[in-house]
């Protein structure tokens, strides 16, 4: 198209770099501008509470071909977007005019409101640096606490029992992941972690980070009990960043992140947003959706490519992530509500080699093996499909 040429691009994670290297996969000959708050070259986050957190690595996935052709400007935060002037204004003073605008910009961690959430030492898991100086600490420590019992919180104490620090994990949750997995195999990973040494204080609430000005050094909860510690890290969820938007004007959505079609276009003329702050219409569920994972971060860059350069396909991939604990790997796709969804486990619980189903009016809504590797293509086939099946096929019969 001979009137686009230049698009900016505000976030430089892996949602904003991958839909920069896909515009130049797919021969977009004009400028593009990645700008992102990160001093790093993007990069892909699940290293950072896996490989890093564990000592197995020092860097994450560098996302490759972010370098080639792509104006990146590091260590710069967009502060204003004028949507009827087409401009994007930094925070060192840079006006960036666009002809198609891409708002990646992320997410944060969430705080607690709690007394002591200022406390120097509390630490949060988000970044690169973040990641390593974590790992440094785990190493150091005798006594960790992690406040926060889902995804991140989970990976990090199996990587603090690993330095061999005595973990403690907070949440006023009755098992880990309870709201992704519902009772039955959240019971999986409470075992898996209690067997490493892991202890619950679960069914519990922060009431306050004690300290001072040197520092966290422990938390108390509801019940008037003092956990002390020489690290503390606050896991409960992210939140998206749309500050930016906000203030331009877009709309948000109910569970704040921005509305998008199917397409991942907002309501504003030629501006799209992805990753974990794009609130998306999903066609295969009838409703918005926000997904905070890697996966959906990077094929919604790579898919906004073909839109930005004039394509007009709905986006229509299942949410999906995988997670390392101990000697536990899985893989979840699809999109489950384990308080309604029907569970069928096609294996054993008990042996942790199993795969789970959720399902939904007889047809299939999620998916997640455990320890059981052969199966991939044909649970991403069952899930995509919604395919209808009975809990006894799903048990017995072949999944192909």
């Amino acid at each position: 198209m001979s009137e686009l040429r230049r698009i900016v691009i505000v976030g430089a994670g892996l949602a904003g770099a991958s839909a920069a290297v896909a515009l130049r996969e797919r021969e977009f000959d004009g400028e593009i501008l990645l700008l992102g708050a990160d001093p790093h070259p993007p990069y892909e986050l699940p290293a950072l509470s896996k490989g890093i957190l564990l000592g197995d690595a020092d860097e994450p996935d560098w996302v490759e071909g972010a370098d080639q052709g792509i104006t990146l400007k590091r260590g710069v935060t967009a502060t204003r977007v004028e949507l009827g002037a087409r401009l994007v204004l930094d925070d060192s003073g840079g006006e960036h005019r666009y002809d198609r605008l891409v708002l990646a910009t992320g997410s944060r961690p969430r705080s607690l409101p709690v007394p002591g959430s200022g406390l120097p030492g509390l630490r949060t898991l988000r970044s690169l640096d973040d990641s390593l100086a974590l790992r440094s600490a785990f190493a150091e420590a005798e006594r960790v606490v992690i406040v926060g019992a889902g995804w991140i919180g989970s990976e990090a104490a199996a990587a603090a029992r690993k330095h061999g620090a005595e973990v403690t994990v907070v949440d006023q949750v009755s098992a880990p992941l309870h709201a992704v997995l519902g009772d039955e195999v959240a019971g999986v990973f409470r075992e898996l972690h209690t067997e490493h040494g892991v202890r619950w204080r679960l069914g519990e609430r922060v009431a306050e980070f004690t300290g001072g000005p040197g520092g966290v050094n422990g938390v108390r909860l509801q019940s008037g009990d003092e956990l002390p510690a020489d690290v503390v890290l606050v896991a409960v969820g992210a939140a998206p960043r749309v500050e930016l938007a906000h203030v331009a004007g877009l709309e948000l959505a109910d569970d704040g992140g921005v509305c998008v079609d199917a397409g991942l276009r907002t309501a504003a003329p030629d501006v799209y947003a992805i990753g974990d702050i794009a609130a998306h219409f999903h066609p295969r569920y009838g409703k918005r959706v926000r997904v905070e994972h890697w996966d959906t971060a990077k094929n919604h860059g790579t898919h906004v490519a073909g839109n930005l350069i004039g394509e007009n396909e709905p986006y229509l991939n299942s949410p999906y992530f995988f997670s390392d604990q101990y000697d536990l790997g899985c893989e979840y796709r699809g999109l489950a509500d384990p308080d309604t969804d029907e569970l069928v486990v096609r294996g054993d619980l008990a042996s942790r080699e199993f795969i789970a189903f959720w399902l939904r009016d007889g047809r299939v809504a999620a998916a997640m093996n455990v320890n059981s590797w052969d199966d991939g293509d044909a649970l991403t086939s069952l899930v995509d499909g919604r395919a209808t099946v009975t809990a006894e096929q799903l048990k017995n019969g072949a999944l192909s």
